[in-house]
Order: structure tokens, then sequence, then C-alpha cells
């Protein structure tokens, strides 16, 4: 498959005369969106780096993002469509001083790179143009190859945690009582490996996003920004705590929190605008990280735990949805036709 040079450049294949589906216009604009903030944030970050393999890796990650928004302003370009304003210069402050260590970038661009190929590999089966789905699949290829670059340095510098071990078992065997499922009362079976899986992933992210969010409070202009923070650290402290004791009552090993890694700058880099709708992206990917985790939890206990961060994370979501929308700071997806509308009259 030939990949897609930069936006200036791309070679759009396929037909032009096919209009963009939904799906094509949905994804696109959240492409955009996405690696228009992550521009933004990487820049900052490359400003306040001192190791170079690092510093490489993060290149790495801009010139991607950089990519992938030149190919969808490329895209909607030739098809008429308004191209989103996102993210500019006026939302990062390259003069800021440090905020995280450089350890953290590491954390934050796998923990980056997670979203990134669920967004891209649910695209890819869903776009019906070529092009398109050329371009989806360049995609998550270039995100696949960042988050195994990062992983390959952070266990080349030491700093890989990786999931716990479980004994290989000594024989293939089958379920034979209904208990298997039970998870709060009686003889609860161990944790099986999908269970363990999802439950570290998710408490991988809650310290990730926590860390993130102690820096955010540090530097939010305005209060009702910085309580939202606040908020998000709660919930994503008290999720941790939960999964962790879950792991630790089965003698299973867990994921550091990353807080440490946060200097004690209030000196904003980013605007508050910018803050709010990366929380506001990553919490409401936690909900299909939440779900994914659910749908693989047969114990009751395990699904029951998810099913309720999945409610009490939507909610925060909706929340911050409602502040972006007071404040006048949220970018309107495309939608269909207002038939209601269009009859008026």
């Amino acid at each position: 498959m030939q990949k897609l040079e930069d936006g200036n450049k791309s070679q759009i294949d396929g037909n032009m005369s096919n209009k963009l589906t939904s799906a094509e216009i949905g994804k696109l604009w959240a492409t955009y969106m996405g690696n228009s903030m992550a521009r933004c944030v990487l820049r900052y970050f490359l400003q306040n780096v001192d190791d170079a393999d690092i510093r490489n890796v993060l290149n790495e990650a801009l010139q991607i993002a950089d990519r992938f928004t030149r190919t969808v302003a490329d895209i909607f370009t030739r098809e008429g469509h308004p191209v989103p304003i996102g993210y500019t210069e006026d939302d990062v402050n390259l003069e800021a001083p440090r905020l995280f260590a450089d350890e953290f970038y590491l954390h934050y661009l796998k923990y980056t790179c997670k979203a990134g190929i669920s967004i891209y590999g649910i695209a890819v089966p869903l776009m019906s143009r070529q092009d398109v789905r050329e371009f989806f699949t360049d995609c998550l290829t270039l995100t696949v190859k960042l988050v195994n670059d990062v992983n390959d340095l952070l266990d080349m510098k030491g700093l890989l945690v990786k999931p716990p071990y479980i004994p290989v078992p000594d024989r293939i065997d089958f379920v034979k009582k209904q208990r298997y499922l039970d998870g709060f009362f009686g003889d609860v079976r161990p944790l099986q490996s999908l269970e363990i899986t999802h439950i570290y992933d998710n408490i991988q992210n809650n310290a990730t996003s926590c860390a993130v969010l102690v820096g955010f409070c540090q530097a939010a202009k305005l209060e009702q920004v910085r309580n939202y923070f606040k908020r998000g650290k709660e919930i994503a402290l008290k999720e941790y705590d939960i999964l962790t004791r879950l792991m630790h009552k089965e003698d299973l090993s867990s994921y550091p929190l990353l807080n440490h890694l946060v200097t004690d700058s209030t000196i904003s880099p980013f605007s508050d605008k910018i803050m709010l709708t990366h929380k506001m992206d990553m919490f409401a990917m936690r909900v299909r990280t939440y779900g994914n985790a659910l749908a693989f939890s047969a114990r009751h206990d395990v699904a029951a735990t998810f099913a309720r961060f999945i409610v009490e994370v939507g909610n925060y979501v909706e929340d911050g949805a409602n502040t972006m929308i007071d404040l006048g700071w949220m970018e309107q997806p495309p939608q269909a036709a207002d038939r209601n509308t269009l009859t008026k009259g």
C-alpha cells in the first residue's frame, strides 16, 4: 500500500467525485481536532526536554501530528468542506517553564497513542473511499510504530513497567461451575488473564491521567476550569485505588502513580480551552476502555466496578462539555441536516 505524504503533497487516490460519507467526515474531523491539539502539546514538550532519545521520539510524534492535520486539511479543502479551527499558536505558550519531567513524556505518548489506535482502528473498516481508507490505515500504522518506539525507549531506560506475571497452565481445562461468574460472595475464583489485562490497562491510564491533572490544576487560570481538573484528579485517583486494590488482593503487581514527574510550576503552557478539551477527550476515551474491560470481565464484581466507572466518567465528561459550551469554546462537529428547521416557514 502506498502511504500518503504530508498534506501539501498528499497523493489522494480514488474518485474524488464520490462525496465523503458521514463516517469519513466525522473521523477526519476528529483526527484534525486531536492532532491540532497534539501539535501544541508536543511543541511545548520539545521546548522543555533534555534527554536526546526522548527528544527524538517527541519529534517523531510531532511530525506525525503535522502530517495528519495537513492531510485532513487537504482532503477537506478538495471537497469544499470547511477546515476546523482546532487549536493554534494562541493555545500554547512555548516560553512557559517546564511542567513535566522528561520521563513523563514517554508515559504521556503511550497514553495518547492508545487513544489514537482506538480511533483509527475503528475508522478503517468504516471508510468507503479508497483515499480516506488508506489515510486511516496510514494513521494506524504510524501510531502503532510510535507506541512501539515509546515502549522500546521505556524498556531501554529501565522505565517500562510490565503487567504482572501469572502461572503458565499445565493443561487445557473447561469451566465446570456457574460460580466462575461470581465475585461478591462465597468461593470467588482468581482473576483470569483478560480481566487482569484490562484492569492493568485502566490503572495505567488513570495513573497517567492523574499526573496530567495535577499539572493542569496548577496551571489553569479560570477557577471553574481549575475546579473541574481537581474533580477529575479525585475521580482518577479513586478509580486507580479501586483497581489497584483488586490487583493487590490477588497478590498481583500494579502500576505506580506518576505525580512525582510534575514540577511545581504554576505558569500555564496551554490555554484553559485546550487543557479542558484535552481532559474531556481523554475521559471520554476512558468510557471506551472501561466498556472494553466490562466486556471481558466474567466476574460479577469486576463487571459491576467498570459499569459504575462508566456512569461516573460519563457524568464528568458531560459536565465538561457544559462548561465548554458556557465559555463558547466547543467547536461543533459536522452534523446531519435539521429537517425541522428546513421545513419551517
